[in-house]
């Protein structure tokens, strides 16, 4: 399911003030991990995050840049009602890994035009949620089955994946 774009973002109308929420702090944490990624030295680009994967810094901005089209097919997924099952914590591992052995040699200027790129259609997405859409729940195998709903979807992925790790970047760079 591809994102939707900002021509048809607009043919639906104007967002609910929700989803406009919503979409600001999609922008507003890439602008953030962006600005502090622009800032760092080759070393600290290059610096491995602690953590179970231990993966570069700059491997870890390109993956939350390319994770917004996968956060918000599965927001849009619940949306429409639809129980999402096959999104496991091993499946994220794999997939994080899989990126990882990929992007090893990521360059900081690709990887930031990706987050700048990605978050700002998942931004013009979420703004083509309804107030009904937002409230629609489904079962959500990474939330164990859970019933949640879009807007929840969307916070706890599309919002929090950036400042997530921005704040482990900061706290392994010291900063």
């Amino acid at each position: 399911m591809p994102l939707q774009t900002t021509a048809t973002y607009k043919t639906r109308g104007p967002a609910s003030r929700r989803a406009e929420l919503l979409a600001d702090r999609i922008e507003e944490g890439a602008a953030g991990l962006a600005a502090f990624a622009e800032g760092l030295s080759e070393a600290e680009w290059l610096e491995p995050v602690p953590g179970t994967d231990r993966r570069p810094v700059g491997v870890i901005v390109h993956h939350v840049a390319s994770m917004y089209p996968i956060e918000i097919d599965i927001a849009r997924a619940i949306a429409s009602g639809k129980a999402v099952t096959d999104v496991t914590w091993d499946v994220v591992a794999e997939l994080n890994a899989k990126h990882a052995h990929e992007h090893a040699e990521v360059t900081k200027a690709a990887a930031l035009e990706l987050l700048r790129r990605n978050s700002h259609e998942a931004a013009n997405a979420a703004r083509a949620f309804t107030d009904e859409e937002l409230d629609r729940a489904a079962p959500f195998s990474l939330s164990f089955g859970a019933p949640v709903t879009a807007q929840f979807v969307i916070e706890d992925h599309a919002v929090r994946h950036s400042w997530h790790h921005l704040a482990r970047i900061r706290s392994a760079l010291g900063r």
